[in-house]
């Protein structure tokens, strides 16, 4: 059945008693907020849980494997679920003997972030009564302050102002990270769900919850400047801060965008001065630079390679932070060039 984000969570935080579920499928290319929810199901099934964790390449070889895991009793005595990473097409036949399977028992959820509505293993899902499907597209930033305080609530936390806000500009819209960080919050003001506490921005400036926000923002500068040297150094400080490389890829790639968007608009005859106006004061004077810099190619090209880096970060047994890195650096690299 074809379900959306709330009832999705619903049925996710219910599993226990809702056995009939045997597949969540969440596709679309918000794979972040997919595996946030994927978590969320390991959370429910509970800390001592077994996690079977199957590659999409072994399903296609052998397609029962599915229906095996999911029918298998834990070798603890424990609860019992099977997670699989980066599913395409090629697992159509293993969720098909999985749904039609005389019994499963253990919940199967699949992250398909290349996967489209169109597709034959959305449509298997959201046929059966006995699969949920969900997309998940990378939230806008209104979505965003939601996502962020809708996770809020749940750890007992109520926004305030423009906290939402901050919280979600800060994790460049990814759910895990907003959920993390909102973890520490509730910690740090020893709130729960039976005990509410609000957030607001002094609270947010005592715990560096800005997530190093000026730091990412020279980072991303140095980037689109052409400033490799700079940058190497930004970069250094991110890591010694602990920042994680999902929301720093998510900036830079909407800079880009909004570079691309005043790119076509000058390429079409409006002047640089009339369209910087719209863009935000502190980042004026780089973007008019980078108008000078960037062709409309070079912008496209550079973005494609960080969103290809953001998904080969979010893949299983990658090299994280060095991928991003790179991603940042070959930028930058781009920018220098162009700039002669």
């Amino acid at each position: 059945m074809k379900a959306n984000l709330n009832q999705l969570t619903r049925a996710v935080d219910a599993v226990a008693a809702n056995p009939d579920i045997r597949l969540y499928l969440l596709h679309g290319p918000d794979e972040a907020g997919a595996r946030d929810v994927a978590a969320r199901l390991g959370r429910i099934m509970g800390p001592d849980a077994e996690r079977v964790d199957l590659e999409p390449g072994m399903l296609k070889t052998n397609p029962g494997r599915l229906a095996d895991e999911a029918a298998s009793m834990s070798l603890f005595g424990t609860a019992r679920y099977i997670r699989v990473a980066g599913a395409g097409e090629d697992c159509v036949e293993a969720c098909t003997l999985l749904l039609s399977a005389e019994r499963a028992g253990n919940p199967v959820v699949m992250i398909a972030p290349t996967v489209k509505g169109s597709s034959a293993l959305v449509k298997l899902a959201t046929a059966s009564p006995r699969a949920m499907a969900c997309v998940f597209y990378v939230p806008e930033a209104g979505e965003a302050d939601k996502i962020a305080a809708s996770i809020a609530r749940e750890q007992g936390l109520r926004t305030t102002g423009g906290t939402a806000a901050r919280i979600a500009l800060a994790a460049g819209g990814d759910r895990a990270v907003m959920t993390r960080e909102l973890e520490k919050i509730a910690l740090y003001l020893d709130a729960a769900p039976e005990r509410p506490r609000e957030i607001d921005d002094a609270t947010l400036d005592a715990i560096g919850a800005d997530l190093g926000d000026s730091e990412i923002s020279r980072a991303i500068d140095a980037a689109i400047d052409g400033g490799p040297d700079r940058l190497a150094d930004e970069l250094g400080r991110l890591r010694v801060a602990g920042v994680s490389p999902i929301p720093l890829l998510r900036q830079l790639a909407r800079r880009l965008m909004t570079l691309a968007e005043l790119r076509a608009e000058i390429d079409g005859g409006a002047s640089v001065n009339a369209v910087i106006e719209r863009v935000f004061f502190r980042e004026r004077a780089t973007t008019a630079r980078a108008l000078h810099i960037w062709s409309a190619p070079k912008i496209s090209e550079a973005i494609d390679r960080v969103r290809r880096a953001e998904r080969a970060t979010m893949a299983t047994a990658n090299a994280g932070a060095v991928l991003a890195d790179s991603a940042m650096v070959a930028v930058a690299r781009m920018a220098a060039r162009q700039r002669g």
